[in-house]
């Protein structure tokens, strides 16, 4: 039987990608534990369309 945990995983996007309009979609997946973290996530991650690091927020 599968455990059932508290970990799980969650997806990324970019949200400076997003507002200026340039093509293509920057997502990463990760995961978050959900006691700890009951909100929406939020993390620098680097964006290989833009060539820079932005802010990315967690996507449901």
């Amino acid at each position: 039987m599968a455990k059932k945990g508290n970990r799980i995983q969650v997806i990324l996007e970019c949200t400076v990608q997003k507002e200026s309009g340039v093509p293509g979609m920057s997502r990463y997946i990760t995961t978050k534990n959900r006691k700890n973290t009951p909100g929406r996530m939020e993390m620098k991650k680097y964006n290989p369309y833009l060539k820079k690091v932005t802010v990315h927020k967690e996507i449901k």
